[in-house]
C-alpha cells in the first residue's frame, strides 16, 4: 500500500505536475517534496516512506548517488528513477544499482501510475527493450562507457559537457585531485586523450547532444 511518498526533483514545476498526478491516484497519501539528493537522503534516513520517486540529474548529489546511499540505509525501500535520458543510456545502470524502475520524463502520466502500481506489488518496472538488454550476454556489443562505474560515468558526462575539473570538484564536493584521478581512469577505459575526444565520443554515443 502506497501511503507515504517522497519526491525529489530540482525543478519546482516538475514536482508540482508529478504531485498532481499522484494526488489524483492517491488522494490520501502523504507526499513530501525535496529539491536535491542531499535532502532526499536525509529524509529517508529520518523517516519511513513507502516509495521514493527521484530525478536522475540534481545539483550536488545526483539521483544515482542518492539511490546508492538509500539502498545502503534502507535496502527494501523501492526507488523509481525519473530522467530525461533515454532508457538505453541509464535504465540498466540504475536497475543494477537497486532501483525498482526507470521512467523517462516524456512518458504519458498514466505510465507513472502503472510503474508505481507494479512497484507496489514488489516487482520491477521495466520495458520489454530493457528486459531484453538485462537478459543479454554481458559481453555482447558492450560499449566502452558501459564499463565505467556510476561515479566515473557521472564525471565523464560532466567533462564531455564542457565542465572543468574545478567546477566538477565544487559541484560534487570532491577534491581536485580526486576528480583528476577519475578523469585519468575514464580516459584509460575509453582509450581517449583529451576532453575534446570525450565530447566527440559522448555525442557519437548519444550521451550528450551537440547543443549541450
Amino acid at each position: 500500500m502506497i501511503n507515504r511518498i517522497i519526491l525529489a526533483d530540482d525543478h519546482s514545476f516538475i514536482r508540482l505536475g508529478l504531485i498532481q498526478i499522484l494526488r489524483d491516484e492517491y488522494p490520501s497519501a502523504i507526499i513530501k517534496e525535496v529539491a536535491d539528493g542531499e535532502a532526499l537522503v536525509k529524509e529517508v534516513t529520518l523517516h519511513d516512506w513507502d516509495l521514493v520517486i527521484s530525478d536522475l540529474d540534481m545539483p550536488g548529489r545526483s539521483g544515482l548517488e542518492a539511490l546508492e546511499q538509500i539502498k545502503l540505509i534502507k535496502p527494501n525501500l523501492p526507488v523509481l528513477i525519473l530522467s530525461i535520458y533515454p532508457e538505453d543510456l541509464y535504465a540498466v545502470r540504475v536497475l543494477k544499482a537497486g532501483a525498482a524502475g526507470y521512467l523517462n520524463k516524456n512518458s504519458a502520466p498514466d505510465e507513472l501510475i502503472i510503474a508505481i502500481q507494479r512497484i507496489s506489488l514488489g516487482k520491477k518496472y521495466i520495458t520489454a527493450e530493457i528486459a531484453e538488454k538485462l537478459l543479454s550476454n554481458p559481453g555482447d556489443s558492450k560499449k566502452p562507457h558501459e564499463s565505467l562505474t556510476n561515479r566515473e560515468f557521472e564525471i565523464f558526462k560532466l567533462l564531455a559537457s564542457g565542465k572543468t575539473v574545478s567546477h566538477i570538484a565544487d559541484s560534487l564536493s570532491l577534491a581536485l585531485t580526486t576528480v583528476s584521478t577519475y578523469r585519468g581512469r575514464i580516459m584509460e577505459k575509453l582509450d581517449l586523450s583529451t576532453n575534446s575526444d570525450l565530447t566527440r565520443y559522448a555525442i557519437n554515443n548519444h550521451i550528450i547532444s551537440d547543443i549541450d
